[in-house]
Order: structure tokens, then C-alpha cells, then sequence
């Protein structure tokens, strides 16, 4: 015998409350990260890191084709007061493509934070119903954090062509020592 659901209601009332703590889920976890100082954005922690796979973002493109479709799919950046749309990058200096970059690390923790309601959803549904509300969560949440990561990996990839070109320019390699190429001829 299951000892799923907890606290045992009608189907119509667990429809409602399913649909309520995700709304609740996604609204908080958005104003909690909307809430993160942009300092702490500035840089992938564990879980926001682009893996090897990923190849800077081309992997979505090249397998799940999110050029295609990632327009389709809502934007809620700027939600909250202050917060920034991401449909375009605001500015190709260095700056808005930081800024961009940081603005796509605080939607993936919302996604991400988002799931953090699913332990409740065992209090009143059975497994079945459990499975359902996480594989709600997964479809819901996982192309937009897939369309996050993609947009990372190109900025990341833009800013380091430009550090590149700079370090050329400057005739300083990888480690900020002189290139050989900027030596004078013996």
C-alpha cells in the first residue's frame, strides 16, 4: 500500500493546488533571483557552468534546433521592476554582454529554484500525480533554461574572440606575457 498522498482531497482540489504552487513557485523563485546582486551573477557557479558538451552554446543549436523556436516561448526578465528582457542583447559593448550574460544566469537559478516546490506536491497526490507534477516541471522549465545556457554560450564565445583580439593587438598571449610574434627579429 502506497503511502502517497499524505493528506488525502478531492482531484479537482489537488488540480487546483498543483497549479497554484507552481504559479507560486515560478513568481517566487523569480523575485528571489531578480532580488541576487548582480555581483554575484558575474560568474557560473557549479550548476550554471557550460559543460564540455555544450561546445559554447552550438549543441542547442545543433541538436534541439532552439534557433527555431526560441522566440515562441515567453520572456519574463523584466517582470519585476528593474529586471531585463533578453529577446535581444542590449549592447555589443563589453558592459551589456556582461550584463546580458549575468541576466542569463539569474533566469536559469529561477528556473532551476522553480523545482524546489516538488516535495510538496507528495502531500497531496498520489505517485502518479507526483510523476505528472515533475514532468510538468521539466517540460515547462528545461527549454527555457536550454534557451539560457545557449544565449551564454554564444555571449561567452563573443567575449573571448574579443579578448582575443585585444591580446593580439596588444601583442600579449594567453598568460599576459609578450608574444613572440611582437619580438623583434634577431
Amino acid at each position: 500500500m502506497s503511502s502517497l498522498p499524505i493528506v488525502s482531497i478531492a482531484p479537482p482540489v489537488a488540480i487546483a493546488l498543483n497549479v497554484a504552487l507552481w504559479a507560486s513557485a515560478q513568481v517566487l523563485s523569480g523575485y528571489v533571483a531578480h532580488r541576487l546582486p548582480l555581483a554575484r551573477l558575474q560568474r557560473d557557479g557549479r550548476l550554471l557552468r557550460l559543460r564540455h558538451f555544450e561546445d559554447g552554446g552550438r549543441w542547442y543549436e545543433r541538436r534541439l534546433r532552439i534557433g527555431r523556436w526560441k522566440d515562441r516561448l515567453p520572456e519574463a526578465g523584466a517582470f519585476f521592476e528593474g529586471g531585463m528582457a533578453k529577446r535581444t542583447i542590449p549592447a555589443r559593448s563589453a558592459g551589456g554582454l556582461e550584463r546580458f550574460a549575468a541576466e542569463t544566469r539569474r533566469a536559469e537559478i529561477a528556473h532551476w529554484a522553480s523545482f524546489a516546490c516538488l516535495p510538496f506536491c507528495v502531500i497531496w497526490n498520489d505517485p502518479l500525480g507526483v510523476a505528472l507534477m515533475g514532468t510538468y516541471g521539466l517540460v515547462v522549465n528545461l527549454p527555457l533554461i536550454a534557451i539560457q545556457r545557449f544565449n551564454r554560450g554564444r555571449i561567452d564565445r563573443i567575449l573571448a574572440a574579443r579578448a582575443a583580439r585585444v591580446r593580439c593587438r596588444t601583442g600579449q598571449d594567453g598568460a599576459g606575457a609578450t608574444s613572440s610574434a611582437t619580438v623583434a627579429p634577431r
